[in-house]
């Protein structure tokens, strides 16, 4: 039956087989079902191979969630009640074996939300009921670097190995690219602009959105750097990018010799962008939205974040317009 449920193949309990009671869906049906049309989507180049992980990730928490808390290979959608997702949402913040935070966690139940009310849409099922639910995204206090924290990384003399992580990280601080798109950069991604500069462009393997960046002078020098690389000439890329897992290890290394201490990930690079290198410097959130390649305003409000420091000088300029030095108005 559980090979069933990763083929997408209906499991009906045998009960219902007997009689003559129409079989109601089940999550993991529901969960294949949209997965089906994800997988066509990205073979016709629709949507994002990126977005397809996300959801097969989906589909693994919740069959171990199943396994482990319900004892059962699925469960039928109208059986589900809104005691599941809250006793999800437990299972993924205290018990699942990736130590997830509550973001993470309201993550992956909101996709399974989408997946019922993608199921609700093609008439499928009747209702959500999960939909009430609440995933609530909580702010961390900083996700971001300071401009003297880059000036840090950007001056400290590092090994070799660090050196090229160095070089990537702050390749994202200065042009908001995510890690994987960065791993995913040739030569051919580069162009010369309107205004005769350097520019990076590429369709972002998340969403499947244009980003076209125009290329700092750090962002242009690294480019240099790595011209003759013999690991990008072999391997037809912009910059030496290691996997995931070590990029966020040696991160950590960096972050320890330079005294940062904010958790460096390949996050931090894409909201360091996002709010200290363009927001904090009057780029206006309408650019910057676009230069990440969002859908919507609401989602470059989540990575671009306005700092006290931002208000204060905001409020000096202001204050300098309508008051004299005698702190008249004028």
């Amino acid at each position: 039956m559980l090979k069933n449920v990763f083929r997408g193949l209906p499991a009906i309990p045998a009960a219902v087989v007997l009689s003559n009671e129409e079989p109601s869906l089940t999550l993991l049906q529901a969960v294949n079902n949209h997965i089906a049309f994800v997988e066509e989507m990205v073979d016709k180049g629709k949507l994002s191979k990126g977005l397809l992980t996300i959801f097969k990730t989906t589909r693994t928490k919740i069959i171990e969630f199943l396994s482990n808390i319900y004892q059962s290979e699925d469960i039928s959608i109208p059986d589900m009640g809104m005691e599941f997702a809250y006793k999800f949402y437990d299972y993924l913040l205290l018990k699942d074996p990736a130590g997830l935070d509550s973001n993470t966690s309201y993550k992956y139940i909101k996709k399974t939300k989408q997946f019922i009310t993608e199921a609700k849409k093609r008439g499928l099922v009747k209702f959500n009921p999960i939909a009430d639910f609440s995933c609530k995204y909580q702010q961390p206090d900083r996700d971001y670097l300071e401009m003297y924290e880059l000036n840090t990384i950007y001056k400290h003399v590092f090994g070799k190995r660090l050196t090229e992580v160095r070089d990537v990280y702050l390749f994202c601080c200065f042009t908001g690219f995510a890690y994987k798109d960065v791993e995913q950069l040739s030569r051919d991604n580069l162009f010369i602009g309107l205004d005769g500069a350097l520019w990076v462009k590429k369709n972002r393997q998340k969403t499947n959105n244009k980003e076209a960046v125009p290329l700092m002078p750090i962002a242009a020098e690294i480019i240099t750097k790595y011209k003759n690389d013999p690991y990008c000439i072999i391997n037809n890329c912009l910059l030496p990018v290691d996997s995931n897992q070590k990029y966020n290890a040696y991160l950590k290394e960096i972050a320890n010799i330079c005294d940062i201490k904010i958790n460096l990930t390949t996050h931090t690079a894409r909201h360091t962008f996002a709010t200290t290198v363009t927001l904090e410097n009057d780029v206006p959130l309408e650019t910057v939205s676009k230069m990440l390649g969002h859908k919507s305003i609401k989602t470059t409000q989540i990575y671009a974040k306005i700092t006290q420091r931002k208000v204060s000088n905001n409020m000096k300029d202001l204050t300098k317009k309508i008051f004299d030095d005698q702190g008249f108005l004028k």
